[in-house]
C-alpha cells in the first residue's frame, strides 16, 4: 500500500511494503531526493548499496536505476523528491546566467552532505505529508528554484545540474553486458548507447548476431540458471531482479530453453551440495 502526492516537480511518497524493482527502471529527469523513513537498496553491476533513512540523493536523468523501498517495522518507507527538469534548469539557466562548463562525467547517483540549510529545506516540506493540499504550485515552483540555488552553493554540481547533452554513441556491447537484467523497452536502451533504434538494432545484430529479444532472454535465463545452481537463490527472488515480470513467464522460458524446472534445478543443485 502507498500513497503518493505530486504538485509540480514535488512528490511526496509513502509506502508501507516493500516494494520490489518497479517495470521501468528509466531515469528521465534529474531528481533530488531525501528518505525520511525507511531505507532503501540500490542494485548496481558492482553489488548491493543501501541507503538509509536520512540520505540525500542527487539522481541524474538518462540512466537505468533498480531500487527495492524498505519500510522501518511499524515506520513506513517515505521520500521527498524534487525533479529537477530540463526545462525549469534551462529556465534558471537563462535567467541567473548559470552554464555547465563541459559535460557531467561523475557518478549517476551522488550522496549530497545534508547541511543545515538543506536539513531546513526539506524539514518545511515534511507537514505537507498530513496536509499534500496545501502544497500548491506556486509554492512547488519555489521549492523548486530554491533546492537549485541551494544545490549551486557547491561549484562542482554545476555540470551535473545543467549538462543538456543527450547520450553519446558508447560501446554497445560493453553497455549490453552490464545492463542486460533491466526490463526496459529497446528503445530506452538505443538512447542510453547514443542511437536511434534502428540503429541500435544494426548495430546489435552485428555484435552478437542474434536480435536484442532474443539475446536479453538468453542472458536473463543463463544468469538465472547460475543464480538457482551455484548460488542457491529462489526463483521468486530473483525473477524482478533479473528482468522477468512474472514468475509464471518466468519459469515457463527456463523450461523451454534447458528442458528442466526451476524446481528440478533446485533439488538437483541441493543434491549435489
Amino acid at each position: 500500500m502507498y500513497q503518493a502526492h505530486k504538485t509540480g516537480n514535488v512528490l511526496l511518497y509513502t509506502c508501507h511494503d516493500e516494494t520490489p524493482f518497479g517495470h521501468d527502471p528509466f531515469v528521465y529527469e534529474n531528481y533530488i531526493g531525501i528518505i525520511t523513513s525507511g531505507s532503501a537498496d540500490q542494485y548496481t553491476d558492482k553489488g548491493v548499496i543501501t541507503y538509509p533513512t536520512g540520505s540525500l540523493r542527487l539522481v541524474k536523468r538518462n540512466q537505468l536505476l533498480k531500487v527495492v523501498k524498505k519500510p522501518d517495522g511499524q515506520k513506513p518507507f517515505a521520500t521527498i523528491t524534487v525533479f529537477l527538469e530540463q526545462e525549469t534548469l534551462k529556465q534558471y539557466s537563462a535567467e541567473h546566467n548559470v552554464k555547465a562548463d563541459g559535460v557531467y562525467v561523475g557518478e549517476p547517483v551522488t550522496l549530497v552532505e545534508n547541511d543545515a540549510f538543506l536539513t531546513g529545506y526539506f524539514g518545511s516540506l515534511l507537514p505537507y505529508f498530513d496536509q499534500p493540499e496545501k502544497l500548491t504550485p506556486v509554492l512547488a515552483e519555489a521549492k523548486t528554484t530554491e533546492v537549485i540555488a541551494l544545490l549551486l552553493r557547491n561549484p562542482a554540481l554545476k555540470n551535473f545540474l545543467f549538462d543538456f547533452s543527450e547520450p553519446h554513441k558508447i560501446d554497445l556491447e560493453a553497455y549490453m553486458q552490464r545492463h542486460f537484467t533491466y526490463n526496459v523497452p529497446l528503445t530506452q536502451f538505443a538512447k542510453l548507447t547514443g542511437r536511434s533504434l534502428s540503429t541500435f538494432k544494426r548495430d546489435f545484430a552485428r555484435i552478437f548476431s542474434t536480435t536484442p529479444e532474443k539475446w536479453l532472454q538468453k542472458q536473463r535465463l543463463a544468469q538465472a540458471r547460475f543464480l538457482v545452481s551455484q548460488k542457491n537463490k529462489r526463483p521468486s527472488d530473483i525473477y524482478l531482479e533479473l528482468g522477468f515480470e512474472t514468475l509464471s513467464h518466468f519459469s515457463y522460458a527456463f523450461k523451454k530453453q534447458f528442458g528442466q524446472t526451476l524446481t528440478e534445478l533446485q533439488t538437483l543443485s541441493r543434491a549435489n551440495s
